[in-house]
């Protein structure tokens, strides 16, 4: 006798059993109902076989309650050829939540060795993934909609002013905030989709595409005098700081995690740690340069900070953010400046002095791409002078 499990008529009319009953989609591929007793609803199965294995693989596609039941067959009929189609495109069978592919990124980057980079994705994941009910969706079922959704409720959350001191003061959350913690998410969707955890990237390609000019131009340039006049109105500890912001075109976190023992006083060369480039770089100091650093690291250990406050601790942004703006404002500059001005102002200047692009990027720990996209503009400029000493 036939079962039927495509009509209603039919699925009523089938014993309650733990065997489900099978409806043939096409060869290895089969849509399966199961009914333990006669009061359940019942759940669909998927069922496909591997002839490299001759082995089985099932799938749960769940009960359907929210379609109505004429609707359950059509349904589950759709999701079990979606499966099929996964796992023809060489997809795992084993299925992951979004959560758990945010987690095998993370371990992937531990295992490269990028131990710093992995810290700050898990990070972002506990804030704004695994709390989140985006988290427990299947990624095979992840669609653009859920993650809209989750993109529209993390750019209204809003995020701490200051999280090391004040757990209280908020703000609304910046674009270019937004980009990097959905950049955390696409990077983790990205590597489950390369691993073939899913196999298509279409839920995400659009939805978590970057905010385009969040950043916007680094505007706020301080030349030589300006930099120097700044320097001469900060404290002395703070003062330092900034003088080696303005001689090296570091990142502000970078610089303040220089250790004495990341200076080679004979050879006068800077050790940089682990940066956003993502592997230590060396720079070759000019001799004025070198001696600055020196007089820095005298009488301290080889692990203390290079660059410390006045009470000996080294600096972070929350310790030099209201003196930079507190030193701009007695040195009449604009109140925009902060930190990260310095290094915008350094690198402009060695755009400007004709300093090749890649060397620029190295000595930066960035990438080419990121100084055209920021400073290019610069290089026209010197291409005008350079045609105008053309001219007869």
């Amino acid at each position: 006798m036939a079962h039927r499990i495509d009509t209603v008529e039919g699925r009523n009319r089938l014993k309650p059993r733990t065997p489900p009953y099978w409806h043939k989609l096409a060869t290895g591929c089969h849509i399966g109902f199961r009914r333990i007793s006669s009061g359940s609803e019942g759940t669909w199965l998927a069922q496909a076989y591997d002839p490299s294995s001759s082995k089985q693989t099932r799938q749960s596609l769940g009960g359907l309650s929210g379609y109505p039941a004429h609707q359950r067959f059509n349904e589950a009929k759709k999701k079990a050829e979606a499966w099929f189609e996964h796992l023809e495109r060489g997809g795992s069978i084993k299925a992951i939540t979004v959560e758990e592919a945010c987690a095998n990124y993370v371990k992937r980057l531990k295992e490269s060795g990028a131990a710093k980079n992995s810290a700050d994705l898990e990070a972002r994941f506990k804030r704004w993934v695994n709390d989140d009910k985006i988290a427990t969706v299947n990624l095979q079922k992840l669609t653009r909609k859920a993650v809209d959704e989750w993109r529209n409720r993390l750019a209204n959350a809003p995020v701490l002013t200051n999280p090391h001191t004040d757990k209280t003061k908020t703000r609304t959350r910046s674009p270019a905030a937004l980009n990097r913690d959905m950049a955390a998410l696409r990077a983790a969707l990205n590597n489950a989709h390369d691993h073939g955890d899913v196999t298509s990237n279409m839920a995400w390609r659009v939805a978590l595409r970057a905010v385009e000019n969040a950043d916007g131009r680094r505007d706020t340039y301080l030349d030589l005098q300006q930099r120097a006049t700044i320097i001469s109105k900060a404290p002395v500890d703070l003062a330092a700081l900034l003088r080696g912001l303005s001689l090296v075109p570091l990142r502000p976190g970078a610089l303040a995690s220089l250790t004495v023992a990341s200076l080679n006083i004979q050879l006068g060369v800077l050790t940089v740690g682990k940066d956003k480039a993502g592997r230590d770089r060396k720079i070759k100091l000019p001799l004025e340069t070198a001696k600055f650093f020196k007089l820095q690291a005298e009488k301290k250990l080889p692990a203390a900070a290079l660059l410390t406050r006045t009470d000996g601790k080294a600096w972070d942004k929350d310790s030099w953010k209201k003196p930079i703006k507190t030193a701009a404002l007695a040195a009449e500059l604009s109140e925009s400046v902060t930190a990260y001005t310095l290094r915008h102002s350094v690198i402009t200047d060695l755009v400007t002095n004709g300093l090749d692009l890649l060397t620029v990027a190295q000595l930066s720990g960035t990438s080419v791409a990121m100084i055209e996209k920021h400073y290019g503009h610069h290089r026209s400029d010197l291409a005008e002078k350079a045609l105008a000493a053309l001219a007869i």
